[in-house]
């Protein structure tokens, strides 16, 4: 796969219209920021089954060399939240799709006008410009959504695309309600979507689930990022309610384990994979939105999970698509500011719910919450669930930004991210070259995809292999006490990852996934 260079500014996305738009943003003079608000609504419009406006989003940003922040725009539940009455249904779990009780309020559009009136060049109006007229004039239709749109109902295919039939892919698509959202954020900022016939349509939809009081709270929340140093870097994510935290501990466990230079060798699987699991398998227990980050990060905790690895798949764990909606994009500038941004619908179309009128999905992101009584993510009126969305930022000794990386794939993100780190910084490749490289993950037989670490089972989970993954991966991993399983080609659960470097020249070196079919990185 192609790494691609540029001199004076980088964006990497699943769809190569919003890395365009994008770029087109940095050519009029806008940075990073600018750029990624643009890429960001591009997708919202071109990506419907991964994105939206009514999902939510997370963004790490760094300027200047100073310190990253982070921002996170996952929205909270409505005031009408009520578990006993999910419980009295018998439920144990969030419905998944099909149900408004999954949604929670959508965080992107409060993301995308809070990361462009603190860091934009531009105004919000020029950022979210391109997507606008992607909406209004129409967009090819992608593989992956062409694919995606198969699974939708017809009654859900028309009121969201205009026609009941699955969408073709190539032919092209307009979506005149997503535009009219637009216009109305560009002129009115995020009251005209929440507090406006977004806003309303989404009480309507939720009947008492939501209020008007609830709607006219923003829901991105400028917060302090966690950080840890491993590889020779500083790691730098979202704190809970993100799982970000799992793509730092899994790096941390693998560099004091030691990662094999090789990845051909059935031993730099094998730890990556014990790494991850050490690092994650009480994630059920120990996320949600008040855990301490710093405290999941602690060495004295991370280093008996990192001590437990032997030579063989562990069953006493340490203590101390499936397609997924979701999609992740980065943009550096020529000054050097870099942005690492992910967006979700969680599953695909979210809940598969639609804003009649709009054409805008709502997520389900609320499937995260607990419905054990007492549990510390307990569902509840305005609380934020926990989140599989895991970008990443990465900086050398002294602060300067070396890379923003980040994926799609549920449970999975961390568990790419993690091979990712391994392939940059061990290996030494080049973002095209360790993008385009088989990968594995860890699954059960759950049919979401976002349940692994809620599982009773005692016994290891599964290791799925790409189609293309070394053999030396399967027989080592199965010798080591694993079950294997290797995927068919095409299957799209091992994630859409983007990535932008910057080389020790200062050049700027990024790629995307070529899994997602239709992504693209553009430099300038």
């Amino acid at each position: 796969m192609i790494t691609r260079f540029a001199p004076d500014g980088a964006v990497a996305a699943a769809n190569h219209l919003a890395a365009s738009a994008g770029v087109a943003i940095l050519e009029r003079g806008g940075n990073a920021v600018d750029a990624a608000v643009a890429c960001a609504a591009a997708m919202a419009v071109t990506s419907p089954h991964m994105c939206g406006l009514g999902g939510d989003m997370f963004a790490l940003v760094s300027i200047d060399g100073q310190l990253p922040v982070a921002l996170n725009a996952s929205g909270r539940a409505g005031s009408g939240a009520d578990p006993s009455r999910l419980r009295a249904e018998r439920h144990t779990s969030i419905p998944f799709q099909g149900d408004v009780r999954a949604v929670t309020i959508p965080g992107a559009v409060d993301g995308l006008v809070a990361l462009q009136a603190r860091f934009g060049r531009l105004s919000l109006a020029e950022s979210l410009a391109p997507a606008q007229r992607l909406a209004l004039d129409g967009f090819p239709v992608s593989p992956t959504l062409a694919e995606a749109s198969e699974s939708l109902a017809p009654q859900t295919r028309l009121t969201a695309f205009g026609e009941a039939a699955p969408l073709v892919r190539g032919r092209r698509l307009r979506v005149p309600g997503v535009a009219r959202a637009l216009e109305e954020i560009r002129s009115g900022g995020r009251s005209a979507f929440y507090e406006g016939a977004a806003g309303e349509q989404l009480r309507s939809v939720g009947g008492d689930l939501f209020s008007e009081e609830d709607l006219s709270s923003p829901q991105a929340e400028w917060v302090e990022p966690l950080s840890l140093g491993a590889l020779g870097r500083q790691l730098w994510t979202i704190p809970p309610n993100s799982s970000g935290y799992l793509t730092l501990t899994g790096a941390w466990i693998a560099d004091q384990v030691g990662i094999p230079e090789d990845p051909e060798d059935e031993l730099w699987a094998f730890l990556l994979v014990e790494a991850a699991r050490q690092a994650a398998h009480d994630r059920a227990e120990v996320l949600h939105e008040s855990a301490d980050g710093a405290a999941l990060l602690a060495p004295e905790r991370l280093a008996p999970r990192a001590a437990a690895i032997r030579q063989r798949a562990t069953r006493g764990l340490a203590d101390a698509y499936r397609e997924g909606g979701t999609t992740y994009l980065c943009t550096v500038d020529g000054d050097r500011c870099g942005v690492s941004l992910i967006m979700s619908n969680a599953a695909d179309f979210g809940s598969q719910l639609v804003l009649p009128g709009l054409g805008i999905f709502l997520h389900n992101r609320g499937m995260g919450f607990s419905l054990e009584d007492g549990h510390p993510a307990e569902l509840g009126p305005r609380r934020r669930p926990p989140h599989t969305l895991s970008p990443l930022l990465v900086t050398r000794e002294g602060g300067a930004l070396e890379a923003v990386m980040g994926t799609m794939g549920a449970d999975a993100q961390p568990q790419i991210l993690l091979q990712l780190l391994a392939r940059t910084f061990v290996t030494g490749q080049l973002p095209g070259d360790a993008l385009g490289a088989a990968r594995w993950y860890l699954r059960r037989d759950e049919p979401t995809g976002f349940g692994l670490w809620s599982s009773a089972d005692t016994e290891p989970p599964i290791v799925a292999l790409e189609h293309d993954a070394p053999g030396s991966w399967e027989d080592g991993l199965q010798a080591r006490g694993y079950r294997v399983e290797r995927a068919l080609p095409g299957d799209q659960s091992f994630g859409h990852a983007q990535m932008i470097s910057v080389t020790v020249d200062d050049l700027l070196c990024g790629a995307a996934d070529p899994r997602s079919e239709d992504g693209a990185c553009i430099g300038r």
